[in-house]
């Protein structure tokens, strides 16, 4: 069969071919799909040659940019040595211990174990069933996870069930047992109806509230990202996470950081958690181990949990075919060779505060309610009313309109709901956040301008 290239053929395949995930199906076979050709740092281009800024690093997890040959080429390397072999029975291959002693050197004090996956959603898999598996290895009934409103950590059925996000859950039900969700730390539209700081954090008091009433020896884990991404760019106050460490460890309840989009510089920290100096007992991490060049995904765990685990005449029945693949691993040690090499998490740090400052510039729009992020990590939330935060009808869909408009000028974002998300590179530069502001600000004028008086 010849390889299709023209855009209307493509299109064509893929509405009778292809069943795409986390889409508007009915309207996608109208439409057809949105067909991305080529990438180069910041910059990705259609079939037809349109360029634009990939303000969000495809999905989140482009973070050393497009078109990393150094990456491509360590990856083919390994390919024609030893494409793949198994990690169970005890089996092992250079690149993956290379990278797990690689990642012992950057990961928080404590964590210097790792078990490796091929995304997210396993790894957060692995981390409930480790969190399951340690507490029962010590003669302790300890099973039951607590997530948050508004969460992400995959959609698989286990991960799935601890994501916080209801349009995930719309007829996949039911999930499993064992899961309950608090409010996060939502600020601008506090599930208490309080303010900072006079609210004294009781998001995070609810943790210690939800435990009692489940019963401590019942709750073997609390899962959070560091800043909720999916669920629209939370950035927990201060005080937030000291805190639900305290009370983690006062009900030796497991801490789970899901580090899946902040890991790897994506905050101006290798990992999210290190802008609050807390130590959970695993961070679950993907994407920017290796940047989506190849599926990656794994668990970094405490000498704790892995002893507590370790029994003699006793075998740890949990693993996927891919664990510690070792082309994938290959390519995360070329991608942390660049990340290490440039320093990435620095400039994320750097030129993060630059597109966090240029950002509050948007508040010039009326339907703008709220600006947040961390890093290269930002929001904009589109409401009706500023002063009551009164929301847009749903059926106006209005981020979609921005999100749209964007792309029509040469900008991708996304849009969940009415609020605009952005994860751009991490090797963007100053000039380019100019660039990438000013693409989206000319989006939300021509949509305010459309919008019902």
């Amino acid at each position: 069969m010849q390889a299709l290239q023209q855009t209307a053929d493509l299109v064509q395949a893929d509405r009778e071919h292809l069943l795409h995930p986390v889409a508007p199906l009915y309207e996608l076979e109208k439409t057809g799909p949105f067909i991305i050709a080529e990438g180069h740092g910041i910059f990705v281009r259609d079939n037809d040659g349109k360029e634009y800024v990939d303000g969000m690093s495809a999905l989140w997890n482009v973070n050393v940019g497009h078109g990393r040959k150094s990456i491509a080429e360590a990856a083919a390397a390994q390919m024609s040595k030893l494409a793949f072999a198994p990690s169970f029975w005890g089996m092992a291959n250079p690149p993956s211990i290379q990278l797990a002693a690689r990642l012992a050197e950057l990961t928080p004090e404590g964590l210097k174990r790792f078990f490796f996956t091929s995304g997210g959603a396993e790894s957060n898999e692995t981390a409930f069933k480790l969190a399951r598996y340690y507490f029962r290895m010590q003669g302790q009934d300890k099973y039951k996870i607590i997530a948050r409103h508004g969460g992400y950590h995959g959609i698989s059925l286990g991960a799935l069930s601890a994501t916080g996000v209801p349009s995930y859950h719309d007829k996949f039900g039911p999930t499993c047992p064992g899961f309950l969700h608090i409010p996060a730390p939502y600020c601008y539209g506090c599930a208490f109806d309080k303010v900072y700081p006079q609210c004294e954090i009781d998001c995070a008091a609810e943790l210690e509230r939800a435990i009692l009433r489940e019963g401590p020896e019942t709750v073997a884990a609390f899962i959070a990202e560091p800043v909720q991404g999916v669920g629209g760019v939370i950035v927990p106050p201060p005080e937030y996470f000291p805190k639900i460490e305290a009370i983690c460890k006062k009900y030796d309840v497991l801490f789970i950081a899901d580090e899946v989009i902040t890991g790897f510089g994506r905050t101006g920290k290798w990992f999210g958690v290190q802008n609050w100096n807390v130590h959970p007992d695993m961070i679950s991490f993907a994407k920017g181990v290796t940047s989506g060049y190849l599926p990656l995904g794994g668990v970094a765990l405490t000498e704790r949990i892995y002893e507590g685990i370790k029994r003699p005449d006793t075998v740890f029945m949990h693993g996927f075919t891919y664990n510690g693949h070792p082309s994938c691993c290959a390519a995360a040690l070329a991608n942390l060779d660049i990340l290490v090499g440039e320093d990435l998490p620095g400039n994320a740090a750097r030129v993060g505060k630059y597109l966090q400052d240029r950002f509050q510039e948007f508040y010039r729009y009326e339907f703008v309610g709220n600006v947040r992020g961390i890093g290269l990590l930002a929001a904009v939330e589109l409401v009706a009313n500023r002063e009551t935060k009164t929301k847009f009808a749903h059926s106006l869909k209005v981020g979609a309109q921005v999100a749209a408009a964007a792309r029509a000028n040469g900008l991708i974002c996304r849009a969940i709901g009415d609020v605009l998300v952005f994860a751009p590179p991490l090797i963007i530069t100053r000039p380019q956040v100019d660039m990438l502001v000013d693409r989206f600000a000319t989006a939300l004028e021509s949509v305010q301008k459309s919008l019902p008086v």
